[in-house]
């Protein structure tokens, strides 16, 4: 690894006047890495610090996403959250602490619309250093970070954005496996020894899955040397986007985000994500239904066969919470309430035979079926893909 110097300016200021500098913390002591099973057993070790409860942990995070979907908006707005010890997304509580957000596919400029957006007219924290220029991490790009760091001894995060200007090339000889391990491994050696969440923004695969997980572009060394994934993919519906988050101190979850374009932040949902995106599995029911009062959801199963039926039950259930759709006692679903009287004979307590049979003339007086509004549910909703 190179120990070359790196200009200062990069990573920090330095005062005018040399005698007024601030001394350089000693460097933190290298944490213990052996131990016999029973002194292992007998530690007490403490919880693992969060940039952004239970989201993004101590340790290297990959946060990942096709061009465009809001990757650095949304990395930006936490690191600003951090600093200022904020709501993360507009809604999670974040301890504060200095931040070093490497921006180093931005300008300044840009960077300064960003944050006075995000702001909205708030003032920026100063414990958020900016910096647009930064060495790979085999040449000199660790040191600089490391001496950030040291002089920062309470830092909560570091964000790399975007990860592919800081792994350098490939050590000769080696596997694009073992290329892509040893290139996170730089930023795990940070992480680990400084106790910090390090946050590096990558990129997906052109082809989708249905495995968020195998869209980390590059191989699976890169997924593999990082303890945290974070895949942010666009959704239909409600949300702008999902957020699937898995990780070794992160419990595996999916989060539905909504982009506000007035102020370039990313808002949390309240709710599962599926709840905000599935408006076209909402539609081909409704459409089903209404051709087929009456229908269970297992009668729906064929037509929507990309949705499993346990969706489907749960997509019925909440329709009917809404008033979108009626639900007799046995478990059939109707476009509304009127149809179900109409379409539903009634059965008598003692016996399966109907009261009233299904052809028996309407009464006199009886409504005409009325369409409950639901043809006017939005058919770009949908499932995440």
């Amino acid at each position: 690894m190179s120990t070359s110097p790196i200009p200062p300016l990069h990573l920090y200021s330095v005062p005018a006047d040399p005698e007024t500098a601030p001394q350089l913390p000693s460097k933190r002591e290298r944490p213990r890495t052996a131990w016999t099973a029973d002194q292992l057993m007998a530690a007490h070790f403490p919880e693992p610090k969060w940039a952004v409860p239970g989201i993004l942990a101590e340790g290297v995070s990959l946060l990942a996403g096709p061009p465009k979907v809001g990757k650095s908006w949304l990395s930006l707005g936490l690191g600003l959250s951090v600093a200022a010890g904020g709501n993360a997304f507009d809604s999670i509580p974040v301890q504060g602490g200095p931040v070093l957000y490497l921006a180093l596919e931005d300008t300044p400029r840009r960077l300064q619309t960003r944050m006075s957006k995000l702001l909205g007219g708030q003032q920026a924290p100063a414990g958020l250093t900016l910096v647009t220029e930064c060495p790979p991490f085999p040449q000199g790009g660790t040191e600089a970070i490391a001496q950030w760091l040291d002089r920062n001894l309470d830092a909560r995060m570091v964000v790399i954005d975007v990860f592919a200007k800081m792994r350098g090339q490939a050590p000769a000889g080696v596997s694009a496996y073992d290329a892509d391990y040893v290139s996170v491994g730089y930023a795990k050696r940070l992480a680990d020894h400084y106790g910090i969440a390090v946050v590096l923004v990558h990129h997906v695969r052109k082809a989708g899955s249905d495995d968020f997980l195998t869209e980390v572009s590059g191989t699976n060394g890169i997924a593999g040397a990082a303890d945290a994934t974070l895949v942010l993919k666009r959704a239909r519906g409600q949300a702008d986007g999902i957020l699937h988050v898995t990780g070794r101190d992160v419990d595996e979850a999916e989060y539905a985000l909504s982009f506000q374009p007035a102020s370039g932040a990313w808002h949390l949902l309240d709710g599962p994500a599926t709840d905000h995106t599935v408006g076209d599995t909402r539609a081909a029911i409704l459409r089903h239904v209404r051709a087929n009062p009456g229908a269970k959801p297992k009668d729906m199963a064929g037509e929507l066969s990309h949705v499993d039926i346990d969706t489907i039950r749960r997509t019925c259930a909440r329709m009917a919470e809404a008033g979108q759709l009626s639900k007799d006692a046995g478990g059939r679903y109707y476009p509304d309430t009127e149809s179900r009287t109409q379409g539903a004979p009634e059965v008598s307590g003692l016996s399966d035979c109907p009261v009233a049979t299904p052809d028996q003339a309407e009464r006199p007086g009886q409504s005409e079926l009325k369409l409950s509004g639901l043809s006017g549910v939005d058919g770009a909703e949908g499932m995440a893909t």
